[in-house]
């Protein structure tokens, strides 16, 4: 029985796909370009099995680009109709056109001057007369056995209300830069708005030390602060240099007399760093491509302003 609800759904689908390839093609592009002109917002709306898939594709719109809500068309008819704004599009969505809910308030949506779409299995249905564009979400049959259950319609629904988004974000030239500012809270999001400047270590935190600056108090800086490296710098702030743990190592390996030594003498000079305003997700790349686990970072003259590390990345949940 599994194997063969995918198959009805399956079909309804690729049949589907046919349409809004050929002969629902013009009216497919024209849906698209109202909601494209859309001066307002995409109203979606629908009762049972069709509104829980409004709500989906009013999300959908709302994520990718395109400003959009759902408003309850039993709700709209005491009082919430006042959602509906001159300059909106409304996107009506029912597989008989027949719904009392909906087609009771359609002259009243007229009134309104709004264009309104109908996402409908019936052409000579009501909703369908009232529509400025219908777009054909017909099936053949319902995948369930007594063809009355909402199934392959509403999965047919949420297929051509993907298409509409999708095709929406494409016009639109929407990116990934885009998607992340409406999905903040997501990976995505923290990758593509999280900049090094929000995750770093600033002011005291940064371990630094200047050029001069003898070998036991460079180590008792790098201990404070924790880092496993530390900054040095020139009199006017700029990165001359870094002396990391490992460096520590390699020079006790050697058995140089580190009483003796500065800064100067034990840095690493000309370090990787990162500019303050760019994303954490570069900084990330950086640190992995050259095999380190922290990098300095520095403002656009090249003053050092703070240091990051794969801790600091791992707790903004960026990596």
């Amino acid at each position: 029985m599994g194997a063969q609800v995918l198959a009805i759904e399956a079909e309804a689908l690729g049949a589907l796909r046919q349409r809004v390839a050929g002969p629902m093609a013009g009216a497919f592009a024209a849906a698209v370009a109202l909601m494209l002109a859309c001066r307002g917002r995409v109203v979606v709306m629908g009762m049972g099995k069709s509104g829980h898939v409004g709500r989906k594709i009013a999300a959908t719109l709302a994520s990718t680009g395109t400003p959009a809500m759902f408003v309850h068309p039993a709700e709209a008819s005491h009082g919430d109709l006042g959602m509906v704004t001159p300059g909106d599009v409304v996107l009506a969505i029912s597989n008989s056109g027949e719904v009392d809910e909906l087609t009771v308030i359609m002259p009243a949506i007229r009134r309104l001057g709004v264009s309104l779409l109908a996402m409908t299995g019936r052409h000579q249905s009501t909703l369908a007369r009232h529509a400025d564009v219908v777009l054909d979400n017909s099936v053949a049959q319902e995948a369930c056995p007594l063809n009355l259950a909402p199934t392959a319609s509403t999965t047919a629904q949420l297929a051509l209300g993907d298409a509409l988004a999708v095709a929406l974000l494409d016009a639109r030239g929407f990116k990934e830069a885009d998607f992340a500012r409406s999905h903040p809270g997501g990976s995505l999001g923290r990758k593509l708005l999280t900049h090094v400047r929000d995750v770093m270590r600033s002011g005291e935190a940064i371990p630094r030390v200047a050029l001069d600056t003898v070998f036991t108090e460079l180590m008792r800086e790098m201990s404070a602060k924790g880092l496993g490296a530390t900054a040095v710098v020139d009199l006017r702030g700029k990165v001359r240099g870094i002396f990391t743990d490992g460096d520590l190592r390699r020079l006790v390996e050697k058995g140089r007399d580190l009483r003796a030594l500065v800064a100067a003498d034990v840095m690493q000079a000309a370090p990787h760093t990162v500019r303050d305003d760019a994303l954490a997700v570069d900084a990330a790349d950086l640190m992995e491509k050259r095999r380190i686990t922290s990098v300095l970072v520095v403002d656009a003259t090249g003053v050092l302003v703070g240091a990051l590390n794969t801790n600091d990345l791992l707790r903004a949940k960026v990596i």
